[in-house]
């Protein structure tokens, strides 16, 4: 686990260039750029091109979109591989929704990318597993979390990231569990699509994906257990400002002293 990437962000501060779920868009800018990376949104695909070669990686949310952003979305994740910038992709709700993974499916046919991040829902129906998702949350499934991971990581040729209580990091070959992490994640909508842009930016400084990936989530779950602990009775509008201001200030020796990966 290099935690000396954390630092390397911030010196670098990386351009992540979103395609955001409008829902949690102010979340995503707002947790890039407490971290130490630039974020930048756009919705017009004539613009794409420039986005992307601006940017040191790209990160795409389905979280909510129409026919137009699909088409936008499909352009700049072709644009983005053929740019060879890192690619993340968000494949918000596609175990429960037929039309959502569809689209999926289709954009996974033309766009390679290089870490995909869902719940246990979304990660089963990419790896072609039964599992009942529930709207974006991840519902219930009988399975070992990690096969599944590893399943979708051969399937789709990329790293995946397992989000749950436990997060799962995988290329297929090396795989990681983080174990840090708060309930308090699943009370904020936005935290999974801050934790995919923030993916980006670690795979902006570290060319191996799988490295950036688990040290994403490893900082990233580490630095939401410390603000989840701080307070008692803490509610979710409290954490998420915790939360961005410890994006900010927590430094590796801090994480490194409550890192718990296997």
């Amino acid at each position: 686990m290099k935690l000396t990437l954390l630092d390397q962000l911030r010196e670098q501060n990386p351009i992540v260039f979103n395609i955001s779920n409008f829902v949690t868009v102010q979340d995503v800018a707002n947790g890039l750029n407490a971290l130490g990376a630039s974020p930048i949104m756009s919705e017009e695909v004539a613009e794409a091109g420039e986005m992307v070669g601006l940017a040191g990686a790209v990160c795409l949310n389905l979280g909510a979109f129409t026919v137009p952003q699909v088409k936008q979305i499909t352009a700049v994740g072709q644009l983005a591989n053929q740019a060879h910038k890192p690619l993340v992709i968000d494949p918000v709700a596609v175990g429960a929704v037929a039309y959502r993974k569809q689209v999926a499916t289709e954009l996974l046919r033309t766009v390679h990318p290089d870490v995909i991040r869902g719940n246990a829902g979304e990660i089963a129906a990419l790896a072609g597993l039964d599992w009942q998702a529930k709207g974006i949350d991840a519902g219930e499934g009988a399975g070992d979390l990690v096969t599944i991971a590893q399943t979708c990581a051969q399937k789709q040729r990329c790293v995946v990231i397992l989000s749950g209580p436990t997060d799962v990091i995988t290329d297929g070959t090396r795989t990681v569990q983080v174990e840090n992490g708060t309930p308090l994640f699943q009370t904020h909508v936005g935290s999974g699509d801050m934790l995919s842009s923030i993916v980006g930016a670690f795979c902006a400084v570290e060319d191996d994906a799988f490295e950036a990936a688990q040290t994403a989530c490893l900082v990233f779950a580490a630095i939401g257990q410390s603000v989840a602990s701080s307070q008692d009775r803490m509610g979710s509008g409290t954490f998420i400002v915790k939360l961005l201001d410890a994006l900010q200030f927590t430094t590796v020796a801090e994480i490194q002293a409550i890192a718990n990966y296997h």
